[in-house]
């Protein structure tokens, strides 16, 4: 349907927009059992939640400032409560933004706790599609809390891992198609962990945060989510420059989160250098950009050769370890770390190796400088034949016959002389 279309079919939305909220309400529950569109009950609904809703505070904008009133806030209450309550069940139906929007307001306002829960499950079941804006739910009502209502971004990320986990139990036929609303695929959950990230580095520098409400936050998505984790370990490092009086067993538990293979060359580099890391980590990065550089140096190996363990094991432990249990994600880790660890070793031997190979020719450089002249030499003399044998130099291994020759003109010449 063109947007014409769509506008000449919809004229009756301006209209509704002028009804009292009972009214209004009885209208849109009557027009959903006649089987009106939902997109057009949606377009109503966000039609008449701006006119009623924004003009009377600055819930929606802001930038504007208005004395709280007790009177129109009881009435903005009913009005989003309606509005929640009236939402369409399709996903699509209204924007994402005008979801984050009700729940700010309903937030602020005090709405009922099912207002707040359907409007949290809805976000989560789309939140693949917000932006860093919509999540920045700002903490309305406790005095000095933190700065953004974290509590409630937790919720609406466990709504979306519940949705994950439900949907996928309950429709497995509906994995493998890709264009299903209902299954969430990897790629919403790889958009949402970015999502995450960035929330995470936003609300890091606030002093108020405390570590177990950002742990939680940074641990509400599977391990398969994050293909990279840079975004963390900005985030990570954000919160540790901005809480410098952490313990070191808080640094561990923040560094645990971190998956150091997981990292780029850039921020394998850069945390390889920082100093508010934990020894441990530290470690860590070192050896993992120790295995990178070897994969690196290898590539330029032969065809034929082997492969390196550790080359397939950096790839069979990331997505690949999503479909495994943790019990059989834990037993292949640690034979995968032996395997490592022997790697590393040969390794270790193969260096000695070419350490000494490097010294005796270096000692063979330095020696053949003073042998060249007497090299030179040598092969002069030999070119003069003082003693007949200059045929045989030619080769290193003379045969049977010569040598027989050889033995008889001396025993010949020795019975001449006695």
């Amino acid at each position: 349907m063109s947007r014409q279309a769509k506008c000449d079919g919809d004229w009756w939305i301006e209209d509704l927009s002028v009804l009292r909220i009972d009214m209004f309400e009885r209208v849109i529950t009557a027009m959903k059992c006649r089987g009106v569109r939902p997109e057009s009950i949606g377009a109503s609904l966000v039609n008449y939640a701006q006119k009623e809703l924004t003009k009377k505070s600055s819930l929606w904008n802001p930038s504007r400032e208005t004395k709280f009133d007790p009177n129109s806030s009881e009435h903005e209450k009913l009005v989003v409560q309606a509005i929640v309550s009236l939402l369409p069940v399709e996903k699509l139906a209204v924007p994402i933004n005008f979801l984050f929007g009700l729940l700010r307001s309903a937030v602020m306002l005090d709405c009922s706790i099912a207002s707040r829960l359907d409007l949290e499950r809805r976000i989560g079941s789309q939140l693949d599609v917000a932006t860093l804006d919509d999540i920045l739910i700002p903490s309305f009502r406790h005095a000095g809390d933190t700065l953004f209502d974290v509590d409630t971004v937790h919720r609406i990320l466990v709504n979306f891992c519940q949705q994950d986990d439900s949907e996928d139990d309950l429709e497995d036929a509906s994995v493998f198609e890709s264009d299903s609303p209902r299954s969430p695929s990897q790629t919403a959950l790889v958009k949402v962990a970015k999502l995450v990230d960035n929330y995470l580095a936003e609300i890091a520098p606030d002093a108020n945060l405390k570590l177990a409400k950002f742990l939680v936050i940074a641990e509400t998505l599977p391990a398969h989510a994050r293909t990279v984790h840079d975004g963390l370990y900005r985030a990570i490092d954000i919160y540790l420059k901005a809480h410098q009086g952490l313990t070191d067993m808080d640094k561990k538990k923040l560094c645990k989160l971190i998956d150091f293979q997981k990292l780029s060359q850039e921020a394998g580099a850069h945390a390889a250098q920082n100093e508010r890391l934990p020894l441990q980590s530290i470690v860590q990065v070192l050896y993992f950009e120790q295995l990178r550089l070897r994969n690196s140096l290898s590539c330029s190996y032969g065809e034929d050769d082997p492969k390196p363990m550790h080359q397939s094991w950096r790839i069979s432990s990331g997505a690949l370890s999503a479909g495994m249990s943790p019990r059989d994600n834990y037993a292949s880790l640690r034979r995968e770390n032996r395997e490592l660890k022997l790697e590393l070793a040969r390794l270790r031997m193969r260096l000695n190796d070419l350490e000494r190979e490097h010294v005796c020719m270096k000692r063979d450089m330095a020696k053949s400088g003073s042998r060249k002249f007497m090299t030179s030499f040598s092969k002069k003399i030999g070119k003069l034949s003082f003693f007949g044998h200059t045929s045989s130099r030619g080769s290193s291994s003379p045969s049977r016959n010569s040598q027989r020759t050889d033995s008889k003109v001396i025993e010949r010449t020795c019975a001449s002389h006695e």
